[in-house]
């Protein structure tokens, strides 16, 4: 990332202001970031001091998803809107130790994303990484490289992790989630985390939550911390998996699993549910 004390940068990658991505990448202790996604992480730490927890439970929860999906569900197909830069666990690779064979497309519009994305996987046959955006649904299921591993009239993991808050409400997030699904065949999965402010069940996390939204809105583009209500109706029409819309580190835990309550607990949820 660093010669001659200079940060390095694919072509057409601004590093000097901070981007989504690289934020999370930071939190969860990668390398793909710069100063600018570092100061705008350490604002973020100074609210919330347990926020690279956040971003690791997030990481956990898409696993546990993939896996039971891949696993016991039967999916043999994925849809990763938003994926964000590659780590650890990714989806090709949790569903495919699953279930070999299994097909993955990734969807991002962050041009840094899409560097790494294509050369993790330009030796994998059954994934890919395409260049998309959230807001035009139809546009992702019509791109060519989509239909050319997912074949929708079978059922289709849609993954939207921590993608739906970056949506302002004039965007209508439920609505492209719906006209989403609404392109899946019956037996796919939508999985989503997202950003919640909890109100009055927990007052001081829903200021800090404020907080939060205030800052982001401020220095990293769009973000809304949603309420309980609001991420539902991502969920109209669908039948919940237990245990429903749920902090992530509640969402099936792994045996063992443990994670303390602290600030972003109650501010980072998900849920899965099932097309009938």
């Amino acid at each position: 990332m660093a010669e001659n004390g200079q940060e390095r940068a694919p072509y057409g990658v601004d590093t000097t202001r901070p981007n989504v991505s690289r934020v999370y990448d930071f939190m969860l202790g990668g390398k793909d970031n710069y100063e600018a996604d570092r100061r705008m992480a350490q604002r973020a730490l100074e609210i919330a001091p347990d926020a690279p927890e956040a971003a690791r439970a997030n990481r956990e929860f898409l696993k546990r998803v993939v896996r039971h999906l891949a696993a016991e569900a039967g999916i043999r197909q994925f849809l990763d809107i938003g994926s964000g830069l590659p780590t650890q666990g990714n989806v090709h690779e949790i569903a495919q130790s699953a279930a070999p064979g299994t097909r993955v497309v990734y969807v991002d519009n962050d041009p840094i994303v899409l560097v790494h994305g294509r050369a993790l996987l330009a030796v994998d046959e059954h994934s890919t990484v395409v260049e998309a955006d959230l807001r035009d649904p139809d546009g992702i299921i019509d791109h060519p490289e989509v239909r050319r591993l997912i074949d929708f009239d079978r059922p289709v993991g849609l993954l939207m992790f921590a993608i739906l808050h970056h949506l302002t409400d004039d965007e209508h997030p439920a609505g492209i989630a719906a006209r989403m699904v609404d392109r899946l065949a019956r037996g796919s999965y939508l999985a989503v985390s997202h950003f919640h402010n909890p109100g009055l069940a927990y007052p001081e996390v829903s200021r800090q939550a404020f907080a939060a939204e205030k800052i982001f809105n401020e220095t990293l583009g769009t973000g809304r911390w949603r309420t309980r209500e609001e991420i539902m109706t991502y969920f109209d029409g669908l039948d919940l998996l237990e245990p429903g819309l749920v902090p992530l580190p509640e969402w099936r835990p792994d045996s063992g699993d443990q994670a303390e309550p602290g600030i972003t607990y109650h501010t980072f949820v998900g849920a899965v549910a099932r097309k009938p």
